[in-house]
This record gives C-alpha cells, sequence and structure tokens, in this order.
C-alpha cells in the first residue's frame, strides 16, 4: 500500500470539491509513465476547475444545465490551458545523440514476402527515417533472414543468438530499430533483455518524427492521438509486470479503483480531450472552407510519398516563398494553401499535404484525418510521385492505398492527375502513362505542360464554362465579371459602345450575372 501511494502521491494531489467529485489541484508534473498521463482526466491538471471558474461563469450570463459537464471549457482561453495541457507527454525515444543498430528481418518467401521491394530498398528508407532524427546515426545495419516475423522474438533460434551475439559485443551501439512496424510490448521487454539496449520499432520512429516536425496546435493534437494505442499497450504490458510481481494493495486509498483502472480512465479521458479539442479545429478547417468555397477558387489536393517534392513542386507552381521545401521525411505535417495562376489567369489554391509511406499504421493516418479532410473537399488530386526513387511503383501504391482509405468520392480518385517529379534524374525519361505529365520541379521543366493539364482537369471537376458575353462598356458588367469570373479577352466594338467578352465563369456566378444584368 505504501508503495502505490508514493507512486501516486508525486503527480496526483488529490482533493474532494464540488459534487464530491476526485480532482486535482495545480501540481508539479508526475514521473515515470504517469507522467504522460496527467493531464488527462479529473485527476489532471486539464481536468481541473480553477479558483473563480463559477464566477467566471455567473459574470458570463451562464450557469451549467442539468446534466452538463462542467469541466468543459467556457472560454477560448480556458480551450487553450486544456489543449497544452494535453499537449505535455513523456518522449517517446531518449534525447541526445543515438548511435543505432538497423535491424532488418527478411522474409524471402511465404505470404510474409513484400511485394515490388527489396530489403536494400527497404533497409535505405529505414536508414533515412533514423537520419530524420536529431543526432542520430546509424552505425551497424544488419539484414538477417527470417522465416517466423509473426513469432514472438521474430527470428530463428540460431540468428537470433547470433544477432545477440553481435549486439552485444559491438559496445558503440545505444539503440537497436527493428525495422517491423509494430512491436508487441511483451517481444519488446524480450529483445531489450536479451541485446542489452532500447529496441523501436517503426511505428514509434515516425511517431516521434511526426511529433519533432508538428508545428500547429492541430497537428500535435493529431500526434497526441495517435500516440493513444501506444500509450495503452504500454500500461497493459506495465499492468501484467505487476501482477506477476505481487505485493501490497492494488487499491487507492479505499477508492474501490485499482491503480490500473485509474490510469486506463485517465487515459480514455485523454483520448475524449483530444478528439473534442480535434474537432474545435475540424469545425474551423470548415469554416475556412465555406469563405473559401463563397469566393468559388478552385482548390487542387497535392499529395505524394513522404519527401517526392510536393512543396517543391507547389512554390514552383506559385512562386511563394512561404512553401519552404526541406529534404527530409515527413517535412510537411500541417497542410497550406498556396495560390497561383492558371494559363487562363484563373486563380487556384494548391494543398500542400502530409506525406505518406509504405507500412505507416493506419491509426497514424486515422488521427489526421482532420487534416486530410481537405483531400476530400479537393476540386483535383495531384499525385506527385519521385520517378527517381527505386520503388516508384511501390510508393505509388502506397499513395493509392492511402487515398482509398481516406473514403474519398469515386469521381475525385478517378480524376487524378498524376506527375512524374525529379525527371532531371533519370536521362531520358518518357512516363509509361501518356495521360501523366513529367516534370522537374527543381529545374522548371514541364511545367508549363503541367499547368495546362490542370486547367482542363479543373474546368471538368468544377463545371466551369468559357462563355463569350456581350456586355455595355457604359454599366457594371465587366468590372463585375473581372472581380467574379476570369475574364480571358475584352475586344472593344466602339461604334457600339460595347464589348465581347471571353471569360471562365461558374455555374452560379453565370447565373447572378443574368439575374443582375438581364436581356
Amino acid at each position: 500500500m505504501w508503495a502505490l501511494r508514493a507512486a501516486v502521491r508525486p503527480g496526483l494531489r488529490l482533493s474532494r470539491v464540488g459534487r464530491g467529485r476526485l480532482v486535482s489541484r495545480a501540481a508539479p508534473p508526475p514521473p515515470g509513465p504517469v507522467r504522460a498521463l496527467a493531464a488527462t482526466g479529473r485527476y489532471g491538471p486539464g481536468g481541473r476547475e480553477g479558483p473563480g471558474s463559477a464566477e467566471r461563469r455567473k459574470a458570463n450570463g451562464r450557469t451549467p444545465r442539468a446534466g452538463e459537464d462542467e469541466e468543459e471549457p467556457e472560454d477560448e482561453g480556458e480551450e487553450e490551458e486544456e489543449e497544452e495541457e494535453l499537449l505535455r507527454s513523456d518522449p517517446l525515444l531518449p534525447a541526445g545523440t543515438q548511435r543505432v543498430c538497423l535491424v532488418h528481418p527478411e522474409v524471402k518467401w511465404g505470404a510474409g514476402k513484400p511485394q515490388l521491394t527489396r530489403a536494400e530498398w527497404q533497409v535505405a528508407e529505414a536508414r533515412a527515417l533514423v537520419h530524420t532524427l536529431a543526432g542520430w546515426s546509424v552505425v551497424e545495419t544488419m539484414v538477417v533472414s527470417t522465416k517466423t516475423p509473426q513469432k514472438k522474438l521474430i527470428f530463428g533460434k540460431g540468428n537470433f543468438e547470433h544477432l545477440t551475439e553481435r549486439i552485444r559485443g559491438s559496445p558503440e551501439i545505444t539503440c537497436v530499430f527493428l525495422n517491423v512496424e509494430r512491436l508487441s510490448p511483451p517481444t519488446k521487454k524480450e529483445l531489450e533483455a536479451a541485446w542489452g539496449v532500447p529496441v523501436f520499432d517503426r511505428f514509434t520512429v515516425v511517431l516521434h518524427i511526426f511529433r519533432c516536425h508538428a508545428r500547429t496546435k492541430e497537428a500535435r493534437l493529431q500526434v497526441a492521438l495517435a500516440e493513444i494505442p501506444l500509450l495503452r499497450s504500454n500500461l497493459k504490458n506495465d499492468a501484467a509486470v505487476s501482477d506477476r510481481g505481487g505485493g501490497g494493495s492494488r487499491y487507492i486509498m479505499g477508492s474501490g479503483e485499482s491503480f490500473l483502472q485509474l490510469r486506463q480512465r485517465l487515459l480514455r479521458e485523454k483520448e475524449v480531450k483530444l478528439r473534442r479539442a480535434l474537432e474545435r479545429l475540424r469545425r474551423k478547417r470548415q469554416l475556412l472552407r465555406r469563405q473559401r468555397a463563397k469566393r468559388e477558387f478552385p482548390v487542387v489536393a497535392v499529395v505524394g510519398y513522404t519527401n517526392c517534392g510536393k512543396t517543391t513542386l507547389i512554390r514552383a507552381l506559385t512562386g511563394d516563398e512561404a512553401a519552404q521545401p526541406r529534404d527530409q521525411l515527413f517535412a510537411t505535417l500541417d497542410i497550406t494553401a498556396h495560390a497561383g495562376s492558371l494559363p487562363s489567369r484563373m486563380t487556384v489554391l494548391y494543398m500542400d499535404t502530409i506525406g505518406f509511406l509504405s507500412q505507416l499504421p493506419h491509426g497514424l493516418i486515422e488521427s489526421f484525418s482532420a487534416t486530410l479532410e481537405d483531400v476530400a473537399h479537393s476540386d483535383v488530386i495531384v499525385h506527385v510521385r519521385d520517378v527517381s526513387h527505386p520503388e516508384t511503383e511501390l510508393q505509388k501504391v502506397s499513395v493509392l492505398s492511402a487515398l482509398q482509405g481516406l473514403g474519398l468520392p469515386a469521381p475525385l480518385l478517378d480524376s487524378v492527375v498524376e506527375v512524374h517529379n525529379k525527371v532531371d534524374l533519370v536521362p531520358g525519361y518518357r512516363p509509361p502513362d501518356p495521360s501523366a505529365v513529367a516534370v522537374s520541379a527543381l529545374r522548371g521543366q514541364g511545367l508549363e505542360e503541367l499547368r495546362v493539364g490542370l486547367e482542363e482537369a479543373v474546368l471538368r471537376a468544377t463545371g466551369r464554362q468559357v462563355l463569350t458575353l456581350h456586355i455595355q462598356l457604359a454599366g457594371p458588367q465587366l468590372s463585375w465579371l473581372y472581380k467574379e469570373a476570369t475574364v480571358q479577352q475584352v475586344d472593344v466594338l466602339p461604334e457600339a459602345g460595347a464589348a465581347h467578352v471571353k471569360v471562365i465563369i461558374s455555374n452560379s456566378a453565370y447565373g447572378k450575372f443574368r439575374k443582375l444584368f438581364p436581356g
């Protein structure tokens, strides 16, 4: 019992207030595994009701209704405070310099053998993931064959013993990156015990990169939501270890709730609060989309495998210096909009999106569904491919699979414009698909052809018309058309005081024009 109290006391100073519910006072962040949960519920700072909350509600002329959640933030300041509390968590990976042993399990035959790829290409991508982390470097790479990747220790007995000898015999190795999607907590624990260093899987490394690259609050909240399954599996493992250890009472101060149940509840409450915070941001994003729709700007979503050159292409098409390409994986985690013009001078918005990755866990994509909603609401999707990459076909399959998983409308998926980027690195390259456009975003090659193709796709997708209208120059028609449509050409008829105006105009804008200027 005393050990349990010691584990709870540093981070959870509990008192009874209000309706007899347990809530927390302000307290320093708790140590160990509890810290990641401290902001998650009635016992954590994120769930507290600060001094003067009731008075503020009265001053705002609002009192809680029966059955209403009293912890719901009452104003923007409280929402900000709750969101910041939700974002406080322990690091997923150790800080500082790490010398990594990269271990890749190679399945050479059977149902588990990967298609459209080779072990050396998978190792190269895994090495790129490691080098994305500041201070991390790969000091040794081991490709080890296995027939049983689904078993607890992944490798057969002989290969596992040989692997253990090499890792144990290399003092420069500080951790192991095992290039598998997910490790169960028991497997991770046994491998760490055998090899004597921390072991990380692909999910944990990618999630940490996401956390490091998340800039906006929305991206950070989505990363925090993606961490929930990892925290939940770690919780189950901690509980199993605790049960085997035995000893002491497992209940907290006679509350009838065990320490494990408390932590599970805090985790559930954290997940609910994260989803609620993301829903608030989702509504704000929907408002921005409605404002863009009112201005009738066509939206072009630019998607692709991570580091394929999406941001470089958008910068080349728009000249927008706010688009800052970086040569690293997952440099973009927040969708950003950049205005550009097509050959007809029609303005479009290019949406820069998160990059995809093979074996990217479904839960990670699901957590970013609020951000990726902008793809579903676009008029045209541009799929950028790095044709200089040896795994370009596998990358295409991964991206299309992820897009299908988003539940996009069939017409949107069927009209994807495929762009083959980095052709300057492949001398004499010609796209095997005649509908694809070959470009070098870095060198500016093929951009005009791409703009023409995009204009055709936008006109088809949005139902815009190319019309020649006869207007009187003395009236406001011409200035209205310049404001509400894309004016391509004006042929003035001086003797008639009129003009023939060639425009690209949406159906709704044309309807307004006919209503305002009949005849």
